[in-house]
């Protein structure tokens, strides 16, 4: 009898990468991310190895190998961040292998990942802020839109992917609050201000009395009406707001590095420098660890040191 030979790790890594697209059922942005990681990791070891791509064996899926791919991030340059990001892909593509009995154990288990960086979020001082609010032109349909994205950004926290998902179904205007879906699809209610309101309200007047017709959105929630649209009428896309805050950024000469997620951060900051509680932060950004929220701590340090001597009996004695 003929012994079929066993499937080499280039056909293994199509198997994966099929396992994630039909069982876990991955984003195609995941699953590129994916296909990159474990391509380039693959590449490593036909050098490694000397031979093609098509000729790598489960064999040469080894510790030593993983570490030596992480060596040659580090040599390119590639960030700690990067690099854990490509060692996470490659961990998963042996924890796969394992699964399917393919692997005794998996050769990442004895590879640590690179310790990330830890950076203080950018964020807005108040006088930017101001600045920020008011670049969009109040005369053009387009300004209008842009300033509720901006608004509502810094009054209630938004992820960037929160804000794009959100249809009008999802916003109480006379109660000034909308429903966020968040990560793992976790819904929770986040309040806005009244100059947010406004500028929604101003946004809302213009799509009932202009000519472009508002698409309907299919998203898995039946015929929803998306809140933010591009002036086809369609959803705006998640690229498309961040180009619009980066423009409005530029116009108004901030210079630091802005992006939505920036937004999220000095609304966390401006929140806690005014006293908020941390926990209540956590709620409302819908973070599910506090030591997530506790990042925003480290950017007003002056003021916990104020409350301290307030709060603390021997503090206040000593002044």
């Amino acid at each position: 009898m003929s012994r079929t030979s066993a499937p080499g790790l280039k056909d293994l890594s199509r198997q994966f990468l099929a396992f994630l697209k039909f069982n876990r059922n991955v984003s195609p942005h995941t699953l590129r991310a994916y296909e990159t990681d474990v391509t380039q990791f693959l590449a490593h070891l036909s050098g490694r190895h000397e031979r093609p791509g098509s000729a790598l064996a489960l064999s040469h899926f080894d510790t030593d190998g993983v570490r030596g791919y992480l060596g040659e991030l580090h040599d390119r340059g590639n960030s700690r961040a990067s690099s854990a990001r490509r060692l996470a892909a490659v961990r998963a593509f042996a924890k796969y292998l394992v699964r399917e009995e393919l692997l005794p154990d998996d050769p990442t288990g004895l590879v640590g990942a690179p310790r990330k960086e830890r950076t203080l979020p950018n964020h807005l001082g108040r006088a930017d802020v101001e600045r920020l609010l008011e670049a969009p032109a109040a005369d053009t349909i387009a300004g209008r839109r842009d300033l509720a994205i901006l608004e509502l950004f810094y009054a209630s926290g938004l992820r960037l992917s929160e804000l794009v998902g959100m249809d009008l179904e999802d916003l109480n205007l006379s109660g000034r609050v909308v429903r966020v879906r968040g990560k793992g699809g976790k819904e929770r209610l986040v309040p806005f201000n009244s100059k947010a309101a406004e500028a929604m309200k101003r946004m809302l007047s213009d799509r009932s009395s202009s000519k472009f017709e508002v698409r309907s959105s299919k998203s898995g929630r039946s015929n929803r009406t998306p809140l933010f649209l591009n002036l086809r009428g369609a959803r705006l896309t998640t690229r498309s707001v961040d180009r619009i805050v980066r423009r409005y950024v530029r116009e108004a000469a901030i210079t630091t590095g802005i992006s939505p997620h920036a937004l999220r951060h000095t609304f966390a900051t401006h929140l806690l420098q005014n006293g908020a509680d941390l926990r209540a932060i956590q709620e409302l950004l819908g973070h599910a660890r506090l030591s997530t929220t506790q990042r925003y701590t480290h950017l007003d340090v002056g003021r916990l040191q104020e409350v301290y001597k307030q709060a603390h009996p021997r503090a206040k004695r000593q002044g």
